[in-house]
């Protein structure tokens, strides 16, 4: 059965971004950027809201026309259009090839789409991502630790209404100074 696989990055203090959705103190240089297109490139599926969406697809589809893109932005806009997409959305109508909108997230739904065939799905947006948490539906979580504080802005887990066990799978640390936290849940899903 496929995973649900949660990646984010995080300041040392717990947010994904800034007050005003800034995230220019994400470290992202090649190393890091290699490493997730490794991981990335093996996936199911992104699952992304909408507003991850329109953002992804406002740049991603012809990014590597830009002969300054760095290889690993290059490889990474290949990954991005060639990976199906499936958007959480009740206002977008219309999306790129490669890409199913739905309108609901919904705990049998979710479960079936696990239950296909293929790689891991990967939760892209901090909305979408709440409501997987909330209803329990995130197997992994993948987290970026950026060895910066920025004070305050938006945490990438809200109240889920729930604890969540979590088992450490494996740690990595990368030159720029970004460690890598690789958990499983423990306690199975939530109620609801």
């Amino acid at each position: 059965m496929r995973k649900i696989v949660l990646f984010t990055s995080v300041s040392l203090d717990g947010f994904f971004e800034g007050p005003n959705r800034e995230i220019d103190w994400h470290l992202v240089d090649d190393e890091l950027h290699r490493h997730f297109n490794e991981q990335l490139k093996v996936m199911g599926a992104f699952l992304e809201g909408r507003v991850t969406y329109e953002l992804m697809a406002g740049y991603w589809p012809t990014a590597d026309a830009d002969p300054a893109l760095s290889a690993p932005m290059a490889e990474f806009a290949a990954i991005w259009r060639g990976m199906p997409k499936i958007v959480f959305s009740r206002t977008l109508q219309r999306a790129d090839p490669n890409t199913t909108i739905r309108r609901e997230v919904t705990v049998e739904q979710i479960r079936a789409l696990k239950a296909e065939p293929g790689g891991d799905l990967v939760i892209g947006g901090a909305d979408l991502a709440a409501e997987f948490v909330r209803l329990g539906l995130i197997d992994e979580y993948r987290i970026y630790v950026h060895p910066v504080v920025i004070g305050q802005g938006r945490r990438f887990i809200q109240d889920p209404g729930h604890r969540i066990g979590l088992e450490l799978i494996d740690t990595r640390t990368f030159g720029n100074g970004v460690v890598l936290l690789h958990y499983r849940t423990a306690d199975g899903p939530a109620p609801g």
